[in-house]
């Protein structure tokens, strides 16, 4: 397996979560491939149009590599996203706008040549995907974006297919992910594509993200509902349902979960998720349901999986789930 270059575009107030995430997946992933006595996939390189520059929470970055002449026609250049400017901020001086000038004129060049080699790919996180469009290489491409920006990728790629609600899609070479972390599970995705399903599983359990999402899986998925809040006891029981949907839960061993009883847990939901135990705990089962069939399990396989006692009691709760 031959090492790829992971090229990563580094700009002012880059989200440090955006190159942080993915990094240290592919670091994590190395470390695997060495413990099984295997060569490293993955180098990381760092590219800016300065050796250093301030990220999105200050922190300055330093050691950067200049933007490169020619890039291996084989490496995966990473577009991560930026924050906005804050309100009193004073706005980009003539030096850095023409570093993003450069920068833009670099990636229209570097882009449009890699694309054009069966290896080479283009990979976006959050609003990375405003500057590959602003660079002209969306068009005609399935992509996405952080939900907040749907409408401005809409804008800047009209002749592109903007596609809502999605952790990440991939189109051929080009791939694009939502908002921030779903970076991570696109490259947890990719890892597994390059490296093998046990590498992906391993840098997942390490940076105990569970459940990776795949292209399929909507942004704002089950797995993520009804959790904005700061609730631990609540955070306790939804944990344990989603690790483990299949078990035989029933209110009163949620409660015991969260510690609390079935009566305050049951206020507890309906305060802070807007739900009740049990109904999310089918919400839970049937997302692990459509996730085995999706792998091509039977719906008895998928069903039992997910921990409905029969074919049939998912298919009721399906029915019951969609008439509401």
């Amino acid at each position: 397996m031959s090492q790829i270059d992971v090229v990563m575009l580094v700009e002012p107030r880059s989200l440090l979560l955006d190159l942080a995430g993915p990094a240290e997946a592919f670091r994590l992933a190395n470390q695997a491939l060495q413990r099984r006595g295997e060569a490293p996939a993955f180098r990381l390189r760092f590219v800016a149009a300065q050796p250093s520059c301030s990220s999105s929470v200050g922190l300055q970055l330093g050691g950067l590599e200049p933007l490169p002449d020619t890039l291996p026609p084989d490496a995966w250049l990473m577009l991560v996203g930026c924050r906005h400017a804050q309100p009193g901020e004073a706005p980009p001086g003539s030096a850095e706008l023409a570093d993003q000038l450069r920068t833009q004129n670099w990636l229209h060049a570097r882009g449009q040549a890699l694309l054009s080699r069966p290896a080479g790919r283009l990979l976006s996180i959050c609003s990375g995907a405003l500057l590959a469009a602003r660079a002209g290489l969306l068009e005609g491409r399935r992509c996405t974006t952080h939900h907040e920006l749907l409408d401005e990728l809409r804008r800047q790629a009209p002749r592109s297919e903007v596609v809502d609600n999605r952790v990440f899609v991939i189109d051929g070479q080009v791939a694009c992910s939502a908002g921030i972390t779903a970076g991570i599970d696109l490259c947890l995705h990719l890892i597994a594509q390059h490296c093998g399903d046990a590498i992906g599983a391993a840098v997942a359990q390490t940076m105990v993200v569970y459940l990776r999402r795949s292209p399929q899986d909507p942004e704002l998925s089950p797995l993520l509902a009804h959790r904005n809040h700061l609730h631990p006891a609540l955070h306790r029981t939804q944990d344990a349902v989603c690790a483990d949907p299949a078990r035989d839960w029933s209110l009163e061993r949620m409660a015991e979960v969260a510690h609390v009883t079935p009566r305050h847990l049951n206020r507890l939901f309906a305060a802070h998720t807007h739900t009740t135990p049990l109904a999310y705990l089918q919400a839970i089962r049937m997302e692990r349901a459509r996730r085995a069939q999706a792998r091509g399990a039977s719906l008895q396989q998928a069903a039992l999986e997910a921990g409905f006692s029969s074919d049939q009691q998912l298919r009721r709760t399906r029915r019951k789930l969609e008439l509401r």
